[in-house]
């Protein structure tokens, strides 16, 4: 599915249950964001992001641990959903939704050009997370990363749905 249409079927599913969603990006710069709010609409449902380029922001911000910095980098997984955690907790939004990973030119925190971890917090902070690895040039994995984050939010919705309407 295209971004454009993610972006729509995102707010769409928050909007349906009065929620509302905060973002924390690395690697994309604000692209997760921009692709958000580019919704009509979307400020019912968009409290904010951080873009968290720099580690030690990460910690500073959205309070990663910076043990956890230390002794991983920002390429790893509980980083990834700390930053969805911390994303939610600033901006006080239902959803979380951060991503943190390389898209080059060169490794970093001894991973290789295209790994990538995209986590989703649900309000119960419990988080959805998924390990990728993608390939192109830096322009395609960051485009790349915002599709399969959107893609992640919308399955992390789509079950919760779900489950409310099972109970």
């Amino acid at each position: 599915m295209p971004v454009p249409a993610l972006a729509a079927r995102v707010h769409a599913l928050l909007a349906d249950r009065g929620h509302t969603l905060a973002v924390a990006e690395s690697l994309t710069g604000g692209m997760i964001g921009a692709a958000l709010t580019a919704v009509p609409g979307a400020s019912a449902v968009f409290r904010g992001g951080a873009v968290t380029y720099a580690t030690d922001t990460k910690a500073a911000l959205l309070d990663v641990p910076a043990a956890l910095l230390a002794d991983h980098g920002a390429v790893h997984p509980d980083v990834a959903t700390a930053m969805a955690r911390g994303a939610r907790r600033l901006f006080t939004a239902t959803y979380g939704l951060a991503v943190t990973g390389v898209a080059g030119p060169e490794p970093q925190d001894g991973q290789p050009v295209g790994t990538v971890y995209a986590a989703a917090a649900r309000p119960d902070n419990r988080c959805d997370l998924r390990k990728l690895q993608l390939h192109g040039d830096r322009e395609a994995i960051r485009e790349q990363t915002v599709a399969a984050a959107l893609a992640l939010l919308r399955d992390t919705l789509v079950a919760d749905v779900a489950q409310t309407t099972v109970k």
